[in-house]
């Protein structure tokens, strides 16, 4: 199960995103979390902190899912 999380526009970018849903505190954080591969989008890790999400996106960090919404 997720949590769908409004961006209010059609794309974020993943480590704002991480921030944005109160997954991480900093931008410091989530770009160590996604560096060192904690940080999974669509059931897989991906290590690009510009990666632009877009909705139904499903971002996993510390066993908490959350889908990107528009």
């Amino acid at each position: 199960m997720s949590d769908d999380i409004s961006i209010g526009g059609e794309s974020i970018r993943l480590g704002q995103f991480l921030k944005f849903a109160g997954l991480l505190d900093s931008g410091g954080d989530a770009k160590e979390a996604i560096i060192d591969g904690y940080v999974r989008v669509n059931g897989e890790v991906d290590r690009r902190r510009g990666r632009q999400l877009v909705d139904g996106d499903l971002v996993t960090y510390d066993g908490r899912t959350v889908r990107v919404r528009p």
